[in-house]
Formats: C-alpha cells, structure tokens, sequence
C-alpha cells in the first residue's frame, strides 16, 4: 500500500513548496489537498454530517476551512519544487467549477509536473457554499457527473462536445492536453449511497475519507470490486482519504485492500509540520509503504 499526505494548505501553514519539499525528502508518494472557496458567514450545513470516529460530526467549522489556497495554485507550486512526488486535488469540488476550464488547469498541471497529476473530485458537503456558485445542492451528483464526462472528452480529443442538461457546449478545442493518457487519474470522492454506480460509470478510482471505520470502508471495497468484476470494468483502485497516523488502522486499510493511504497532516507552521512528518515517515517506514 502506498502512503501519502493529505492535509489543508492555508496562508497560515507551512509554504507548498517547503511542504512538497518535505514530502518528497522523507519518501512519501504523494500530497492531495482539499479546496474550499469560500465560507459563507451564514451557515446552516452541519459540519461533515454522519461522519463519526475520525472526524467530528459537529461544533465549529475548523479555521482551516477558511484560509484554503486554491488547490491548483498549491499543486502547482509543490510539482515545480518536486520531482517524483504525486500531485492531487482531494478534492476539486467539481459542482463550483466550470468544467472546461479546470480541463484546462488539470491538462496544464500534468503537463508543467511531468505527468503527475491526480484529479480527485467530488460534490462537496457545504450547501450554502455551492449556491453562491451557482449549483442547486439537490442536483449537485447529476451536475457533478456531466462535468466528469465533459472533462475526460476535452482532455482526450481534438474537437470536444458536450450536450447534457447542465453542461453544454458546442465543439472546441482546447490544449495542451495532459501528458498522462488517456488522461490524469480520476477519483471519485465521497461515501454516500451511490457513490459505487458514480466510480463505476466514470470515475478510475474511489477517494472516501475515513470517517467511521475501517469495516465500513472495507465492506464498500468489496462490493465496489465485486461489481467492477460484473461490469467489465476489471481492477478499481482505492484512495483513502484523512487517515490517522496509527500503525493498527494502516496495516487494517492494507488488508482491506486499499491501495493508497493518505496520512491526515494538521496544518501548522513550518517547524510543526517538520516534526509531524517525521513521525508519520517513521511510521510509514515501519509500515512498509
């Protein structure tokens, strides 16, 4: 199983290219960073509802949450500073996006890291905040799946078109396109209920968060591979997203047949998160990743 970092870069934290810097030093695969544009002052969303071991499931929205660089911007200035490290959105909240042009940002960014990009995506939680980017909460996964699918048309051919119920656009062009083919890995996040029919229909592989325990994740692991069998999709990798630094929990993850664990990093200034990321790459060490 391979191990990365997952974590919140903010204007508060240790700078991207210091963190990648980092990352790479002590071995890890690969950082995916999580997006939020913005925090509405009003907010009636609970924070990360039905999510209970390792997250909370309420109280105040962490600050981190607020101060998030944007996670292209972020990637962008990791891959330049690095060379083998991974580069992945964790996740692109892909309903407050317009999809040609994160197409666009994700192309550019495989291009400038020599093919190192992995474009995780998902819907997001925070209703409020997806309303004043124009996204009605309620159709949020059928809006998400348009733009998937636009995405992955315009990465991979010369004269792209789309033309679904909130995603149209006549044929265009659009370069560069990414150096990886076909295309930067998609992975699909969340865990809600039909989060499997979504890998399977257009995702290349599955980002859940760690929230409740290693015997849900794994319970969905097995039905997800299971189905990708009846479908004729073969072998679905597994990303999981926010885990805690313990050795118990990642040896359970490799067992349950996870193919990368992501260590949670808190964000903290420099010589913190020096400290943090020496203890996890001990742990990684050990662990064997």
């Amino acid at each position: 199983m391979k191990i990365g970092i997952s974590t919140f870069v903010t204007d508060e934290g240790i700078n991207p290219v210091e963190l990648g810097r980092a990352l790479e030093e002590r071995g890890f695969e690969s950082i995916f960073v999580a997006e939020h544009t913005h925090i509405p002052v009003k907010r009636e969303t609970p924070y990360i509802p039905n999510r209970e071991m390792y997250w909370p499931a309420h109280g105040p929205l962490p600050r981190i949450y607020y101060r998030t660089i944007d996670p292209i911007v972020t990637l962008t200035a990791v891959a330049v500073s690095t060379k083998n490290l991974l580069v992945g959105t964790g996740v692109a909240l892909i309903v407050e996006r317009e999809p040609i042009v994160l197409a666009k940002q994700i192309a550019c960014l495989d291009l400038i890291s020599g093919g190192r990009a992995i474009a995780g995506l998902g819907a997001g939680w925070l209703r409020e905040e997806m309303r004043n980017l124009g996204t009605d909460p309620s159709t949020r996964m059928e809006l998400m799946r348009e733009r998937v699918i636009a995405m992955k048309r315009i990465w991979t051919m010369e004269e792209a078109e789309f033309h679904g119920k909130f995603v149209d656009f006549d044929p265009i062009t659009s370069w560069p396109k990414p150096l990886q083919r076909p295309h930067p890995p998609v992975l699909i996040g969340g865990d809600g209920p039909g989060v499997i029919d979504r890998v399977l229909e257009y995702g290349d592989g599955w980002v859940p968060i760690l929230a409740k325990s290693v015997e849900s994740i794994a319970k969905r692991i097995s039905q997800l591979r299971t189905k990708a069998i009846e479908v004729g999709r073969g072998y679905i990798p597994v990303t999981v997203y926010g885990v805690p630094p313990d050795a118990r929990v990642l040896n359970d993850l490799a067992e349950a047949g996870v193919d990368r664990a992501l260590i949670q990093l808190p964000t903290a200034p420099y010589d913190d998160s020096i400290r943090q990321l020496d203890q996890f790459a001990e742990l990684m060490n050990h662990q064997g990743g």
